[in-house]
């Protein structure tokens, strides 16, 4: 478990399913973990989902004056050294993309069915004027350079940003949703606009590229949030800015049910441990209550890399 916890976040009934155990002894093993400081829990509607807390998988030659540093190094050790276990790790492993593929799968065909209704079915979550109103303020302190809008959609943040923007990359995994995209901008320059087909988990672009990258009610949709964010970050260039909308933390498990959110929306905390670890300097969350749910923007800021000491003049 720990093994599998150590790649990434995983929920209970996912570690379950990999390993072949009830959720009621999968779950013993988790307090044990837990209480060992070896893992980490968090509550989300009725899933309970589990990260390592003691870091991703080391060399062998790793540090080992902690726990979780020992016990790392140990499973390393172990998987290069045992055969019969490192053939165990390599059979959760395969389950585990299985299991994720076939969700990753369900949602595909979720946003290709809706696509053509898709504006109209993000409303019922709240008003979008007032959050693109927000958004466009929080990002109107500075230019926008070269925008990213992942996971695009219809291409309404695109057409939003397009007049302050110096050029406009979105991507998506739905061919119809970027074919409704591609209509709905074909006023734009086309020297000025790239609609991309891609996974927002393997960006299909050089790293630095991008002055302002936006995820717009989109992170929700992500298996796992914080690599995510980690692709994100490598693409954005030293010094700029990454715009998550999305839901506040929530509990309506008919989202998971009927429109393929594989997270309930995110606290501050967990957002803004997700963009430091990703490299980004979280700045002040923005918050827009709504009935039923609450929206919030968070943002953050790409570290620049160390300037290099001057040389000293020679005599």
């Amino acid at each position: 478990m720990v093994r599998l916890l150590a790649h990434m976040e995983l929920a209970v009934g996912e570690l379950a399913q990999v390993l072949g155990q009830s959720q009621p002894r999968v779950s013993r093993h988790i307090r044990i973990l837990c209480d060992a400081g070896l893992a980490e829990r968090r509550k989300e509607g009725s899933w309970v989902f589990l990260r390592s807390a003691i870091g991703t998988l080391p060399a062998p030659e790793a540090d080992t004056t902690t726990i979780g540093g020992a016990v790392l190094r140990l499973l390393a050790l172990a998987e290069r050294d045992d055969r019969q276990f490192a053939a165990r790790c390599e059979q959760d492993r395969r389950h585990l993309a299985a299991i994720r593929a076939g969700r990753e799968a369900n949602a595909s065909a979720y946003f290709e069915r809706h696509a053509a209704e898709w504006d109209t079915m993000r409303r019922l979550h709240g008003a979008d004027e007032p959050v693109e109103i927000a958004l466009v303020a929080a990002l109107a302190d500075e230019p926008l350079g070269r925008v990213l809008d992942i996971g695009t959609g219809t291409g309404r943040m695109v057409e939003l940003l397009s007049p302050t923007a110096a050029r406009l990359t979105a991507i998506d995994k739905s061919a119809e949703m970027l074919r409704i995209a591609r209509a709905r901008l074909q006023d734009l320059p086309a020297d000025k606009l790239d609609l991309v087909h891609g996974d927002f988990t393997a960006l299909p672009f050089a790293d630095a590229g991008f002055d302002t990258v936006l995820f717009h009610h989109v992170l929700h949709f992500a298996q796992d949030p914080a690599a995510v964010l980690a692709e994100a970050a490598r693409v954005t260039a030293p010094g700029g800015r990454i715009a998550v909308v999305d839901l506040a933390a929530h509990d309506h498990e008919d989202l998971r049910v009927q429109h393929a959110h594989a997270r309930l929306g995110f606290t501050d905390a967990h957002m803004a441990a997700f963009l430091a670890d990703a490299g980004f300097s979280p700045a002040a969350p923005i918050t827009l209550p709504g009935d039923p749910l609450t929206v919030k923007i968070w943002t953050g800021r790409r570290a620049a890399p160390a300037a290099e000491p001057r040389k000293a003049l020679s005599a």
